[in-house]
């Protein structure tokens, strides 16, 4: 338990610090038009993490590893404060188990932090004292609070880009319901109007017409339809979203029972035509799933967006992030459609939270310093090159903003549509430049690629030609110490991560990993080698564990791509870095 504690600190120091500039962080929050006292929100949410302590473990007792601090001018309070609230999670839910709407740390912005924080420590405390039950001696936050993730980042961005605040009074009985009422029939109207290039509206709604003609013939048979059926075909009808309304509740009661409807039926017509047509697909999609099957549709069903089967919430907030931060949804393609909303609304939401101002920003004169081009470089969604988005082409420009640690030659750039890690190798970037760079100490920047030549995530490709092969080849990390060069740790000689024979035994046994037996040798040919008998992860000072045995060398389950956090023991050598390739790439 206590490792998992060290590495959880080693990702809030992320956050340490925050707490220094939280007053020059304020922003406005919910619907008193004022912004929060964030030290207040901290004092709170400490006072309660205290009280809820007390139920948890016991009176007085605390976990060894529990952060006393309650000065909120502490450069570390907000980093405390959620790490105490992983901490009561850890006992209230169970070892890793969180609900599916608790939040956590998603941003290095302070506000959101400790709204996040606070959400989630009301879970718990629902899940001890009861749905809505609280002590005498509980504080409490802002309501806006315990709404979900969605409609919190929708409310902060209607503010902090468009000035535009919710009305819906905070003594209303189901606040968060009204809220998400008000935003989708009052505030994201306009919002969705402003589009530049706004879609055919008229055109999808006889979409809808054309899927609600084509559901009823396959439940009731061709041409035969329920009593009233108006079915108005007319592009240019200016009753045509009102008569698909009125046939859509028509099949309704005729294939489920009067006044019967699927779970998260809308049933509301609008006089915007975006949310007439969003109401129609959303609802059409859900008595399509009632009747047909979930994710089943007639022969030539033209609703095939997963979007516009997610909730009307989901569906505001990707309009806010598709105009203002160029957000495409990108779910994993074949996914039922629950599961690619629930991608869609993470994606979306993340992006919220963490925006990316870099890549829209202008350039100014200091930034056109760190400005290079492609040569071909691979690009990936993380720095240890596990998700592979595809290849960059030669010519396409970015900004580098951040180096990976040691001798690693990845970067985090960003561009047009993408903000990923490439190999400076190949670019035009100067390695001068790239020492320069700030490191990724500290930092876990929004990654995400949109461009045209983005095609993952996925393995990357088998080399099928000279240039590929060099890529990866000349792509992995240079060697950390010169060979030869002796570093005396328990009288064993100190060699590089190329100087360790890896042997695959189950590939991508987990997301990213793989189980793998180890040896390592005295020369970069390896050929005289010896069984690696530990791995250490320095992260979090806890030995990596042996699996199991494989012609026997022990075997180890470890990440894809370039560690640095790791002391690799022989019996008479250690390596402080291992690299660990793609199995697609090795042919293995």
């Amino acid at each position: 338990m206590k490792a998992k504690w060290v590495q959880w600190l080693a990702f809030g120091a992320l956050l340490l610090g925050l707490a220094v500039t939280v007053l020059a962080q304020q922003q406005p929050v919910s619907t008193t038009n004022q912004a929060p006292d964030l030290l207040a929100l901290l004092s709170d949410i400490r006072a309660d993490q205290e009280v809820i302590a007390d139920f948890v473990f016991g009176g007085g007792s605390r976990p060894a590893t529990w952060v006393a601090n309650r000065d909120v001018s502490s450069p570390s309070i907000v980093a405390d404060s959620w790490f105490n609230n992983e901490q009561i999670a850890e006992e209230v839910f169970g070892a890793g188990r969180r609900p599916l709407v608790w939040i956590g740390a998603t941003s290095s912005n302070a506000f959101i932090v400790i709204r996040n924080v606070r959400h989630d420590l009301e879970l718990a405390a629902d899940a001890v004292f009861g749905a809505d039950q609280r002590p005498p001696n509980w504080t409490g936050g802002p309501r806006l609070f315990r709404c979900s993730r969605t409609i919190m980042n929708t409310v902060r961005l209607l503010e902090t880009l468009y000035n535009v605040r919710p009305t819906t009074l905070l003594t209303v009985f189901d606040y968060c319901g009204a809220l998400a009422g008000e935003l989708q029939t009052q505030l994201l109207p306009s919002i969705i109007n402003a589009q530049a290039e706004a879609p055919d509206w008229a055109a999808l709604t006889l979409a809808v017409r054309g899927d609600l003609e084509r559901l009823a013939d396959e439940e009731l048979g061709l041409n035969n339809r329920p009593p009233g059926w108006i079915a108005n075909k007319d592009l240019n009808s200016p009753t045509l979203a009102a008569d698909n309304r009125t046939d859509l509740e028509s099949l309704a009661d005729t294939l489920l029972g009067p006044g019967v409807r699927p779970v998260g039926w809308i049933g509301q017509p609008s006089s915007v035509p975006a949310l007439a047509f969003r109401n129609l697909r959303f609802d059409l999609e859900a008595l399509a799933d009632a009747t047909q099957g979930v994710g089943v549709r007639p022969r030539g069903w033209q609703g095939i967006d997963p979007l516009q089967s997610c909730t009307p919430a989901v569906q505001g907030l990707v309009d806010i992030v598709r105009l203002r931060y160029g957000f495409t949804p990108d779910p994993t393609p074949g996914l039922p459609t629950e599961d690619a909303c629930r991608e869609i609304e993470t994606q979306a939401n993340l992006l919220a939270e963490n925006p990316p101002s870099d890549v829209l920003g202008v350039e100014t004169e200091d930034d056109n310093r760190n400005i290079g081009e492609s040569r071909i470089a691979f690009a990936y969604l993380d720095p240890a090159a596990t998700l592979f988005m595809g290849e960059m082409p030669s010519g396409v420009r970015f900004r580098a903003w951040y180096r990976n640690f040691g001798g690693s030659n990845m970067m985090f750039v960003s561009g047009e549509n993408f903000a990923v890690f490439i190999d400076r190798r190949w670019t035009t970037f100067p390695e001068s430049a790239f020492n320069r760079l700030p490191t990724l100490e500290g930092v876990r920047p929004l990654t995400f690629c949109d461009a045209s030549w983005c095609n993952g995530p996925r393995s990357t490709p088998t080399p099928t030609g000279d240039v590929l092969f060099d890529v990866i080849t000349f792509a992995t990390p240079p060697a950390t110490i010169a060979p030869g060069q002796n570093v005396s740790q328990t009288g064993k000689q100190l060699v590089s991560w190329n100087r360790i024979r890896v042997t695959y035994v189950a590939q991508n046994s987990s997301p990213g990993r793989a189980q793998v037996a180890l040896e390592i040798c005295q020369d970069d040919a390896q050929i005289t080698c010896e069984p690696v008998v530990s791995v250490l992860n320095l992260s979090t000072g806890v030995p990596v564990p042996i699996i199991s045995t494989f012609n026997g060398l022990n075997v180890f389950e470890l990440p894809y791509g370039y560690s640095t956090n790791v002391i690799v023991e022989g019996l008479t050598l250690f390596s402080q870095d291992i690299w660990l390739n793609d199995p697609t790439i090795t042919g293995s």
